[in-house]
């Protein structure tokens, strides 16, 4: 899919002279296209997907919901208001504080909706439901601040609609640390993760300090939100879509869950990128409307199953 995104845009491309411009990247119209504006989009979708697809299924296994999702769970919605409310008020901020100022949005987020789900007494309808709450609490906070913003609100409307129009290698460089750093984190943690499926008293009673691993893993997946968020903009449906379609494949166990995760989420949003920006072209198209497309019928699947509860994950 990576390959593919580097054919199709506003100039079609045979792979002939694709491959013609990965060798030549200083020759001609071609290597600018792909070196210069469709390469380093394509990898930052495949980076957002990883990351959105990682921090869902961080998300579901900790809490045991299979609703748990960054925009389901006010995750995505409490980092786009951190980020907005500092760029129209603090416009002094440089962008490089945004990650960390979206994970503090993120983490506060996600505790007012596990505060509101009543903790880990609350049911996986009634955690989905308080983080929706949540969301549509933050983004009304949204709209009140980008109403008071001015000339500035143009831009962080084109930001708030999601996609990688315009992105290259800085943004690139941008998300990485961030990105790798919650993945890395995932990856270590696999083993205490495939715990946390079993329940909280088996976890416990295999050694496991929850009081001090769940907090670590759910910093792991507001951190790979906040390295997305401010590049990407909110991207919803990857995080809850792809940690579902990685279980019908039934991993052997959590390590290769994981795996899984990042290749099958960053191959969905590459896919709806490539189809963002050649379905209309010249003009694109949000990508959203696409994940929208990915993740909506999953979503619907979900809510209509008659038992909520999480299927049987891989083994630890």
């Amino acid at each position: 899919m990576f390959v593919l995104g580097l054919l199709y845009g506003a100039k079609p491309m045979t792979l002939a002279k694709a491959v013609g411009a990965l060798l030549s990247p200083n020759q001609g119209t071609d290597g600018f296209i792909v070196w210069t504006l469709r390469m380093p989009r394509s990898l930052a979708a495949f980076l957002a997907g990883a990351a959105l697809a990682t921090a869902g299924f961080l998300l579901q296994s900790v809490t045991r919901n299979p609703l748990a999702a960054p925009d389901l769970t006010g995750v995505s919605a409490g980092a786009v208001t951190a980020i907005v409310t500092t760029f129209i008020f603090f416009p002094d901020v440089s962008s490089a504080y945004y990650p960390p100022i979206g994970m503090a949005g993120g983490v506060g987020a996600a505790a007012l909706t596990l505060f509101a789900s009543n903790g880990r007494r609350g049911s996986p309808l009634h955690f989905a439901l308080s983080g929706v709450t949540v969301a549509l609490f933050l983004s009304a906070i949204t709209t009140c601040v980008l109403l008071r913003g001015g000339p500035q609100s143009p831009s962080v409307l084109f930001w708030l609609s999601g996609g990688f129009q315009g992105r290259s290698w800085p943004q690139v460089v941008y998300m990485l640390p961030w990105i790798v750093i919650g993945l890395l984190g995932a990856l270590v943690s696999h083993r205490v993760i495939g715990l946390f499926g079993l329940g909280d008293e088996a976890a416990a009673g295999m050694g496991v300090n929850t009081a001090v691993w769940k907090p670590i893993v759910l910093i792991c997946a507001i951190i790979l939100v906040a390295g997305v968020t401010p590049v990407a903009g909110p991207i919803a449906f990857i995080g809850l879509a792809a940690p579902h379609l990685v279980r019908l494949l039934r991993p052997a166990d959590t390590l290769w869950a994981i795996l899984l995760n990042i290749a099958l989420g960053g191959a969905l949003l590459v896919t709806a990128d490539a189809l963002a920006r050649s379905v209309a072209a010249p003009r694109e198209i949000p990508v959203g409307i696409f994940t929208a497309l990915i993740g909506g019928p999953v979503f619907i699947y979900l809510i209509q199953r008659r038992r909520l509860g999480m299927t049987t994950g891989p083994r630890p």
